[in-house]
């Protein structure tokens, strides 16, 4: 089957194009530092052809919830280098999701210091989690250009990071109502500036971000993720096609090692201008080997390979439940089902304890 066969993204030869999809555990400590059982958890699943990281924070600004990991302070990418290197002895590739929150946090998370965002317009009709439960979303500060410039570079400095700690690339989180998303998004910018307004200005966070950490790590080494259908955090696009078609036609002119695109489900209803397969409609666009996501399995997985525009699928939680995946693919075997009850945050129960083939 195609999803067991080698593939080249990058400059790394992968044993197979099953990706494990980035996938926030909530299990650093409260200065963002990852422990032995994160150093386990991604050693166990070293036999998927590329793992993406959980979402690490590239500052302390970038910080939304808590106990997510940060890839900023010289204690943080100490603990990463123990991770990526367990994972390279065991064969596998490991890149780093590059994540900033925006305005998809709370000021209980951030010391009280409110989120930030392209314009002061809060998420509605959710909540989030904070150490002291469930709030409301605030009403977030714009950022200034100069903060805006500020945050660029912080993406660009946790890029060179990520490096050093021996990840062997890094994916821009500019998907699911994060940062980079808010500037895309027309439900969440409403900017006059340069990075408001057109379409080539709604993009232009996302290029200069992408820019700049191709220009600090060098070719076949930077990627990123998208999601032009969801609707999670508010997010919202009027002219998705137009948009995602022109930002990825500008990232083909870089040497980008993949673009990962989430294939989410959405009310057909409420978003007639929204393409109903992302992969056929954006996939096709891209120069870049595509990797497709979104509740993909075994069989829905092959078929989207076998179509041809798709390169690699990653899974998220059937990785989280079974962590030799591409064995029990292979084999067609039983799967663990995932205990949805301890995925975010937890001690190692429903963490490093999913049993094995034969175990």
């Amino acid at each position: 089957m195609k999803l067991l066969e080698s593939i080249k993204i990058g400059d790394a030869m992968l044993s197979n194009r099953m990706a494990m999809a980035p996938m926030t555990r909530s299990r650093a400590n409260m200065d963002g530092v990852v422990g032995d059982s994160t150093i386990l958890y991604y050693t166990q699943r070293a036999s998927a052809g590329l793992i993406i990281s959980e979402a690490i924070n590239i500052s302390k600004q970038a910080i939304g919830s808590p106990l997510t990991p940060g890839l900023y302070t010289q204690e943080q990418i100490n603990a990463w280098k123990k991770v990526t290197q367990a994972v390279h002895e065991k064969g596998g590739t490991i890149y780093a999701q590059l994540w900033h929150t925006g305005r998809v946090g709370h000021s209980l998370v951030k010391n009280g210091a409110l989120p930030v965002a392209p314009s002061a317009i809060g998420i509605l009709g959710q909540q989030h989690f904070t150490m002291e439960g469930m709030k409301d979303y605030e009403t977030p500060s714009a950022l200034t250009i100069d903060e805006i410039k500020q945050i660029i570079q912080d993406f660009k400095q946790a890029a060179i990071n990520a490096i050093e700690a021996g990840f062997d690339g890094v994916e821009l989180h500019a998907a699911f109502g994060y940062l980079p998303n808010q500037f895309l998004a027309d439900s969440s910018n409403h900017r006059d500036d340069v990075y408001g307004g057109s379409i080539e200005n709604r993009n232009r966070f996302v290029l200069e971000v992408m820019n700049e950490i191709v220009a600090a790590i060098g070719e076949n080494k930077a990627a990123i993720r998208l999601s032009p259908t969801s609707t999670y955090n508010n997010m919202s696009h009027l002219q998705p096609i137009e948009q995602f078609t022109s930002l990825i036609e500008h990232l083909n002119k870089l040497p980008l090692s993949y673009l990962h695109l989430m294939k989410v489900p959405f009310p057909a209803d409420k978003f007639p201008q929204y393409h109903a397969d992302t992969i056929d409609t954006f996939g096709k666009i891209s120069k870049h080997p595509v990797i497709a996501n979104c509740g993909y399995t075994r069989e829905t997985g092959e078929a989207e390979l076998q179509k041809g525009i798709a390169k690699m699928i990653s899974y998220g939680t059937l990785f989280l439940a079974n962590p030799d995946l591409p064995k029990r693919f292979e084999l067609n075997a039983a799967l663990n089902q995932a205990d949805r009850a301890t995925m975010y945050g937890g001690k190692d129960q429903g963490y490093i304890d999913y049993p094995f083939l034969n175990n």
